[in-house]
């Protein structure tokens, strides 16, 4: 929309024309996608001369329940220099091992989505051909002597992976669970030391020149703030990539119905599990997140199965205990805007679209959104060939995070609802269909690279619904059946001494949680 100018609140005076550098930023919202970019900018871009400035609403919260991560998060913590265990204590963090899902196959089935490695490599083969293998031959080997996630999980331990140790606890990977309004008062602190502006301003819309890109944030109080490039953070509204530029959106609910969410968080139980809990339910699916000073629940749940106080009514039942707040509903339309970049503005978080937080990819999407933006940084002509690499990276990427969470659906065996009767014979995406098949077939996973759930993370879902191959990779026969169960009995007894020498998960916390911490 183009609206009247007021005064000019730039941060930073216009540049002179010959000089194509992107000089301001400007980041509509805050949260924790809005400070994770403001943080990253401010990152990457010390020792120039560009302003970065985020505006928060003071009449907007944030949505805040997106709080379990997957490893790639630590990797952010080590390329903003943050020193893990002091945002471990300000985010009121827990440690995170995977994923537990309940009730998903059958109602009474559970299996794991852990991190880290599963078994050993053997004659360059994935292990897990080798688990087909085996349960071919009639064998029923036990998951947990082949994940160290899983087994620590499982016995509500932890450790840390150590490359010098040979064996499963130099395989190991883990994540976060934390409070995410936490996070991004954290980020905002660092972003501000870094040199970022924040105003608190309400946006009423925003001026653009000729040519349709935008050129600034119109404000309530007559005020505007010119940019070079915008980045909106602005929810589900997308004030920016739908409001100002109509960018259209992809509707992806037939392929993932549920529609709302509620979520009501409760009191820190006796123990802190350090993984994630996902409890299929009639009508979606439950999740539990555990941190240092409560617990995160939620229920995500089709609208035309169940009523919002009906679900709210489930949750409650299932969780027990006093509510530590008001419980919170969100309405939701899985999908994608269809482009993430669009002329001079960059959507990212729920503004880019959205994908229930089934296998914990919400933050990781504002992470890759902002890695890919750094690969593709502009200048102010805004090259289009730029734009459109950009946009094919993340669709891409949303794309196959989308066909990965369908995948727990469509291959349930459950038939006791509706929602899971539609699951089974919903109509999947050629992307989608051309995987099972190959799996079913041969047991083989065609991971291309760069892909955020590899061959392994394929396998977890696959063999967790109860999906059985065909037949499988015919080189794993140059092992010796009798060979294959010495390596076996050797992986699980390396798994069980590796869990043997762990702590408890509760007493990396114990410490934190009565030192004083300092300001930020």
């Amino acid at each position: 929309m183009t609206q009247t100018p007021g005064r000019d609140e730039s941060a930073h005076p216009q540049t002179d024309n010959d000089d194509r550098r992107i000089q301001r930023i400007a980041i509509l919202g805050g949260g924790t996608a809005g400070w994770m970019a403001a943080a990253m900018l401010a990152r990457s871009l010390t020792g120039l001369r560009t302003t970065i400035t985020v505006i928060e609403s003071p009449d907007i919260g944030t949505v805040g329940v997106g709080e379990a991560t997957i490893p790639p998060i630590i990797d952010l913590l080590r390329f903003l220099d943050i020193n893990e265990a002091d945002f471990i204590r300000h985010t009121q963090a827990t440690y995170k091992l995977g994923i537990k899902f309940q009730g998903w196959r059958t109602p009474n089935h559970s299996y794991w989505h852990p991190f880290g490695s599963f078994g050993a490599t053997i004659n360059r083969r994935p292990f897990f051909h080798y688990w087909q293998k085996s349960v071919a031959d009639g064998l029923t080997p036990r998951f947990n002597d082949f994940s160290l996630c899983a087994r620590l999980g499982d016995e509500d331990k932890f450790c840390f992976p150590d490359k010098t140790v040979p064996g499963p606890v130099s395989g190991l990977r883990y994540a976060l669970h934390f409070d995410a309004v936490l996070v991004a008062r954290y980020l905002r602190a660092y972003s501000e030391r870094l040199g970022v502006t924040r105003l608190e301003r309400t946006v009423v819309g925003a001026e653009r020149r000729q040519d349709g890109f935008l050129d600034a944030l119109l404000f309530s109080d007559g005020a505007r703030l010119a940019a070079d490039l915008f980045i909106d953070c602005s929810g589900f509204r997308g004030v920016l990539i739908e409001g100002a530029l109509e960018t259209g959106y992809l509707d992806w609910s037939d392929l993932l119905p549920c529609d709302r969410a509620v979520a009501a968080p409760t009191g820190s139980g006796r123990t802190r599990p350090p993984y994630t809990r996902a409890l299929a339910r009639g009508a979606g699916w439950q999740w539990r997140i555990p941190l240092q000073h409560r617990v995160g629940n939620g229920y995500v749940y089709s609208s035309q199965q169940i009523s919002d106080d009906a679900a709210l009514d489930d949750l409650l039942t299932t969780i027990g205990g006093k509510t530590m707040a008001e419980p919170r509903f969100l309405k939701f339309v899985t999908g994608r805007r269809r482009l993430f970049w669009n002329r001079n503005c960059v959507a990212l978080g729920l503004a880019s679209g959205f994908l229930e937080p089934l296998e914990s990819t919400s933050i990781h999407l504002v992470m890759s959104g902002m890695y890919n933006l750094l690969d593709h940084f502009p200048d102010r002509g805004f090259d289009q060939a730029t734009i459109d690499s950009y946009n094919a990276e993340l669709i891409d990427e949303m794309e196959h995070i989308r066909d990965f969470i369908v995948l727990h659906y469509c291959t349930t065996k459950r038939d006791d609802t509706a929602l899971w009767r539609y699951c089974q014979a919903m109509a999947l995406p050629s992307s989608l269909a051309e995987r099972i098949e190959l799996y079913r077939q041969t047991g083989r996973i065609r991971p291309r690279a760069g892909e955020l759930f590899t061959d392994l993370s394929w396998f977890y879902i696959f063999d967790g619904m109860g999906v059985l191959p065909a037949g499988y990779d015919p080189l794993v026969d140059v092992t010796p059946s009798q060979r294959l169960r010495e390596i076996m009995a050797t992986l699980a007894r390396e798994t069980e001494a590796a869990a043997a020498r762990a702590q408890s998960h509760d007493s990396f916390f114990a410490a934190s949680l009565h030192a004083s911490s300092p300001a930020l």
